[in-house]
């Protein structure tokens, strides 16, 4: 729950959650980003030692490293530890490439482009997928709607969580996507 609030305290500030998913040694976030830009306020996170803000500026990928720092300084608190929780470096992936090739979406001069031609195969809707089966294909849960952490049951409207934005969820034909293409 506490790394949940972050992610709502240092993502929604700069993006809309479509989808996200916190499994026990990692975590998923599909984020329909609304300003890189940088936001002016102070955020708890900036410190001498991780200096981020320049004249109160706070960018959206400096916010997603002050998010971590941030959980990480608090969790080894707690656990009376030192040490990093995340990978020096947190990775995007192309979820349905074959070889190399991904038919689903490109880049090209800093812009990615999405060539969607089958809509069940539509990368928005390939990634929704992903991250909500992701519990069932890890073996921790037999369907998605069974695990906790994740946006599925607020997705369907099981749950009324207030992370993620059912109007952009929309605007991608996410609405109706049940989550059961296995990966």
């Amino acid at each position: 729950m506490y790394f949940l609030h972050k992610i709502t305290q240092y993502i929604l500030p700069y993006a809309d959650i479509l989808a996200w998913c916190i499994m026990p040694n990692h975590f998923h976030l599909m984020v329909y980003v609304n300003s890189i830009d940088g936001v002016a306020q102070t955020i708890d996170g900036a410190t001498q030692s991780h200096p981020v803000n320049i004249g109160n500026i706070i960018t959206f990928n400096s916010s997603i490293g002050i998010m971590l720092r941030s959980y990480t300084r608090a969790i080894n608190k707690q656990e009376k530890r030192s040490g990093a929780l995340f990978r020096e470096e947190t990775k995007a992936i192309c979820l349905d490439e074959i070889s190399g090739v991904a038919p689903n979406w490109f880049a090209s001069a800093g812009v990615t482009y999405f060539n969607i031609q089958l809509p069940e195969k539509a990368y928005p809707i390939v990634c929704f997928n992903y991250i909500h089966q992701n519990p069932v294909n890890a073996g921790l849960v037999d369907a998605p709607g069974e695990w906790e952490f994740s946006s599925y049951a607020d997705s369907i409207g099981l749950r009324n969580g207030k992370l993620i934005n059912h109007a952009r969820i929309k605007e991608f034909g996410l609405n109706e996507v049940t989550g059961d293409t296995k990966y």
